[in-house]
C-alpha cells in the first residue's frame, strides 16, 4: 500500500468517524469469507456500514481528530479489525448478536463500541449494548409517562355514572 493509498483510507476513516457518533469496532479474524460477505450483507440490510482497515490506519484517523476522545479504543485495535458505523447506537450489537445465533459461534468478537461518548471495551458488553435505549424508544416512554395520568382523568370521567333528576325536591 502506498502512502497516498494509507492517506486516502484514513481520510476516508476520519469522515465517518465524524458523521457517526456511534462504532463498533469487531475482531473478524476467523470467518470465512462467506460469512464475511453474510455479514456485510446483514449490516447493509439494517443501514450499518461496514469497513475493514489497517489497525494503525485506524488509530491515525482517530488521533487526528481528537486523540483524547477516542483514547479508549485504542487497545482495542489489534487482530482483524472491522468497523460497524451506525446512526442507532443498539443496531450493530442487534447485528453481531443475530450473526452469531445463526452460525451457531462467538465470531465476530467484539472488541470495543463508541456510543455518543462512552467507550465499551470487551465482548461481554455486547447483551448489554443490544438492551440500549434509542433516542426515540426514551422520548415515547417519556410521552407515555406523561399522558398516564391525564388517561386515567378523562378515563374516570367517562365512566362515571351520570346524576339523574329523579329524585323531588324537599321543601321545607
Amino acid at each position: 500500500m502506498t502512502k497516498q493509498e494509507k492517506n486516502e483510507v484514513i481520510e476516508l476513516l476520519k469522515d465517518k468517524f465524524s458523521q457517526y457518533n456511534n462504532f463498533y469496532i469487531t475482531n473478524t479474524e476467523s470467518l470465512s469469507v462467506a460469512q464475511v460477505t453474510n455479514l456485510r450483507r446483514h449490516c447493509f440490510d439494517k443501514k450499518v456500514e461496514m469497513k475493514v482497515a489497517k489497525n494503525t490506519l485506524i488509530k491515525k484517523a482517530l488521533e487526528s481528530i481528537d486523540a483524547e476522545k477516542y483514547a479508549g479504543v485504542y487497545d482495542s485495535l489489534h487482530n482483524v479489525t472491522a468497523l460497524l458505523f451506525s446512526e442507532n447506537p443498539k443496531e450493530p450489537a442487534l447485528i453481531l448478536s443475530s450473526f452469531r445465533k445463526e452460525s451457531k459461534g462467538e465470531k465476530p468478537e467484539l472488541k470495543a463500541a463508541f456510543i455518543n461518548g462512552d467507550v465499551f471495551v470487551g465482548d461481554n458488553q455486547l447483551k448489554s449494548l443490544t438492551q440500549i435505549k434509542t433516542k426515540n424508544e426514551l422520548i415515547g416512554e417519556v410521552i407515555g409517562l406523561l399522558q398516564s395520568p391525564i388517561q386515567r382523568v378523562i378515563g374516570a370521567l367517562q365512566n362515571r355514572p351520570e346524576v339523574t333528576e329523579t329524585a323531588a325536591p324537599v321543601e321545607a
